[in-house]
């Protein structure tokens, strides 16, 4: 059955058994329906992180097997609306002790022997479930213009124009010296699919590790989820071979199938991240780059799979190239006025890695004093003390009550959010984003403010996700589950519309992660954040023993701008980010401002609840099975 409410309604497929996370009692807001038939010729479970981007379709003949981030699909031509069977609730984790993981990929390590199990704790994030394709059935590759001639016969219409299906052209991603703004050095990838006035400025993997940047000597990929196959032909022939070294956090058998993807590659290694907390992931985005000419730092917002590559939009600050310090310079040497050497080294030594010490050395034997931005990162652990503002959204708060100003009127400045994953926050806003993130957020210098800022928070919609490039199977990057969000209704008074800064690329749905604090025109940023961190207290942390000790889950990382690094009162917003122009002053916000409140009919996508009333831009609707 289904349920409405002030946010729209919902369904809810009783696939979601006692094992799942608990649905509320009765007369709590309760939403359920008997689950959707599944169609014919469904494929067998499959295990995918959230993040990856997947989707099943009904076939014609036979069912067939695709990698996740593969954007492959099987399309009965003759029928205008198919059934996207998307993996949301057939994801499972098979740890060493059988048991099926919730579509929100609730997680708790057990004390004997640290194996993951279902949770219902209340104060417990929905975090993402580990990713692992099924191996496809062996079949004859099709030539070139066969695949081509079969494609276009097979999809239907496109709303974004009949170039929108076709391959790009060989040289779409080609490294070329793109026209860029060192300004900020904050960049958003390059979509397929769109006009290529949209990509001016822009930047796709294979361009950050172009020789046009540096002659590449080793790298690190720090990241939540992998393809290494697909990872290493993004490197140039040239440094295709050269040692990588990958930071991640699976563990057990998803750390099992992660060495088997590196086993073909001999020069790639791998190092685990120590998650020592329950729910906790390894979430950072960041590569280290080490060239005959320097030292390079990327933090972003994509995984390192093809799906986040193509038709999301994704954010990333580059380092300008760090050059070598003399030899026999002091520790504190190659500093900069915001201590991202210092603090970076200080990140890199929380992981407590062998792996990272020659990194951690080399970092130290460069200059970074050229860095105008602040590290801000997340690691796991419980903290005490000054300790407690190291990490987290404690740390944001320090940074921000010492380094911005206040401005007249300041209570007017809206706090605005984008994210893609919302965790549970609790049963009413005072619980932790009123009474700690809102707060933190809302800082600006040493005087506090007189009432807490308005907040704004850009979370796509169902037509969002419906109207996009990818359609629904965009919204399996977008792991909002229904058990979470019947528990906070009260949070989707704050939701706004996903609208990126220029109409075309409004289609690519939102990855991105970034907080802001704008002036009540916005015309005025008072600070920008870039950062892997979605809207969750495992990525944030969260105040605990009666706010003495803070408690982080997940390894999170960004870059955050304030305008006295760069010797301004305020940023201007350039409300015409597309083409980029290098001579521009104006900070590149990622979206249209001001944002759109959702209209009564607007509904939060909730990605394990089906959608079958409307196709979405390919014909398809969402049945979770």
């Amino acid at each position: 059955m289904s349920q409405d409410s002030q946010h729209g309604k919902w369904d809810i497929s009783s696939s979601d058994d006692d094992q799942d996370a608990g649905l509320p009692p009765s007369g709590m807001n309760s939403l359920e329906s008997p689950r959707p038939p599944p169609a014919a010729g469904a494929r067998a479970p499959v295990q995918v992180k959230p993040e990856v981007e997947s989707r099943q379709v009904k076939p014609k003949v036979e069912s067939r097997q695709v990698k996740p981030e593969v954007e492959s699909r099987q399309v009965k031509p003759e029928v205008e609306s198919r059934q996207v069977k998307p993996e949301v609730e057939s994801w499972q984790v098979k740890p060493e002790v059988e048991s099926r993981a919730s579509p929100a990929g609730k997680r708790k390590k057990e004390a004997s022997d640290g194996g993951w199990m279902l949770s219902d704790s209340e104060g417990d994030d929905d975090e993402e479930v580990k990713s692992v394709p099924p191996n496809p059935p062996k079949r004859a590759a099709p030539t070139p213009k066969a695949k081509r001639l079969k494609v276009e016969k097979e999809r239907p219409p496109s709303p974004h124009g009949r170039l929108y299906y076709l391959d790009e052209p060989k040289d779409f991603f080609e490294s070329r010296l793109p026209s860029l703004n060192d300004t900020y050095r904050f960049y958003l990838n390059k979509v397929t699919g769109l006009d290529q006035s949209y990509n001016r400025g822009a930047l796709h993997i294979r361009d950050i590790l172009s020789p046009l940047f540096g002659t590449l000597k080793e790298s690190v990929q720090f990241n939540y989820c992998f393809d290494i196959a697909w990872m290493v032909e993004q490197y140039p022939s040239e440094f295709r071979d050269r040692p990588v070294l990958i930071v991640h956090g699976d563990k057990r058998e998803a750390k099992a199938r992660l060495v088997q993807q590196a086993q073909p590659f001999p020069h790639v290694r791998l190092c685990q991240a120590p998650l020592d907390i329950a729910f906790g992931t390894h979430h950072t985005k960041m590569m280290l780059l080490w060239y005959e000419e320097g030292f390079r730092v990327v933090i972003l917002t994509s995984n390192l799979i093809r799906a986040d590559w193509y038709q999301k939009t994704q954010g990333m600050w580059m380092s300008p190239l760090f050059p070598r310090l003399p030899a026999g310079c002091g520790a504190s040497a190659g500093e900069s006025p915001t201590f991202f050497k210092r603090d970076l080294l200080e990140y890199l030594s929380s992981y407590r890695a062998p792996d990272l010490q020659d990194w951690i050395q080399r970092v130290s034997e460069h200059d970074l004093s050229e860095t105008r931005v602040f590290l801000v990162a997340s690691t796991p652990g419980r903290y005490v003390g000054a300790d407690m503002e190291r990490w987290g959204h404690l740390r944001l708060r320090k940074l921000l009550c010492q380094h911005t100003d206040s401005v007249p009127g300041e209570e007017k400045w809206p706090v605005i959010g984008q994210f893609s994953s919302i965790g549970s926050l609790g049963l009413d806003k005072s619980k932790w984003l009123e009474g700690e993130f809102q707060r933190s957020l809302g800082t600006l210098g040493r005087s506090s403010p007189g009432s807490d800022p308005p907040m704004l928070l850009l979370y796509p919609s169902v037509e969002d996700v419906r109207t996009s490039l990818e359609g629904y199977p965009a919204g399996g990057s977008l792991p909002y589950s229904i058990q979470t969000a019947q528990k906070q209704l009260w949070l989707h008074q704050y939701f706004h519309r996903w609208k990126a800064n220029c109409t075309g690329r409004s289609h690519a749905m939102p990855h991105i992660k970034t907080y802001m604090r704008a002036s009540p025109d916005f015309t005025q940023l008072a600070w920008f954040l870039v950062t892997s961190a979605n809207l969750s207290k495992a990525a944030w942390g969260a105040l605990e023993k009666n706010q003495t000790q803070m408690m982080v889950r997940s390894y999170e990382l960004g870059v955050l701008f304030v305008p006295s690094a760069f010797d301004l009162k305020s940023f201007p917003i350039d409300s015409h980010p597309f083409p980029v122009s290098s001579s521009s002053t104006g900070f590149p916000v990622p979206f249209d401002l001001p944002p759109t409140c959702y209209s009564p009919k607007d509904q939060p996508w909730i990605w394990n609840i089906p959608y079958n009333q409307a196709p979405d831009t390919h014909g398809n609707v969402w049945v979770p099975s």
